[in-house]
């Protein structure tokens, strides 16, 4: 099937299997990499995108469904050249390990703080409870949301 959407702000379209997921859409029919297949049943976050402003796992909807809709991934948070100011925080404090988790958190903690812009540490913290991380004990990337609410 062949499916319109707009993905960090261009139109795009794709012919799609049926049953594939918005992370297999997004990842093998448009080349965007960022998000991450990890679980592929919505535990651990490493696959979050915004869809029509809501955070998502991307692994448990239906690329279809993103027809007509606009989604944003890691890769259209930045502008040009420039980091996000998440991203920049991530890299300044650290909090980027292996990298596997580091998309999914930097789209779940830019959500947040476009709600919230000086969020609590248990704001931070319930934010962030759908995104896994194996490398860490957290700290650096609750140092990293904390940096960016600072600024």
């Amino acid at each position: 099937m062949r499916i319109e959407l707009s993905v960090n702000g261009e139109t795009l379209d794709a012919d799609i299997w049926a049953g594939e997921s918005l992370l297999t859409t997004l990842r093998d029919r448009l080349g965007l990499p960022g998000s991450k297949n990890a679980c592929e049943q919505g535990e651990c976050g490493s696959c979050s995108v915004l869809l029509d402003g809501e955070l998502v796992c991307s692994c448990l909807v239906l690329g279809a469904q993103a027809h007509g809709h606009e989604v944003v991934t890691v890769e259209g948070l930045g502008v040009g050249d420039s980091l996000h100011p998440v991203q920049q925080a991530f890299a300044d404090t650290g909090a980027v390990q292996c990298g596997f988790c580091t998309p999914g958190f930097v789209v779940a903690a830019t959500d947040l703080l476009s709600r919230v812009p000086a969020p609590s540490d248990d704001e931070i913290r319930e934010a962030l409870s759908g995104n896994l991380c194996r490398c860490t004990g957290y700290a650096k990337i609750l140092d990293a949301v904390r940096t960016v609410a600072e600024r």
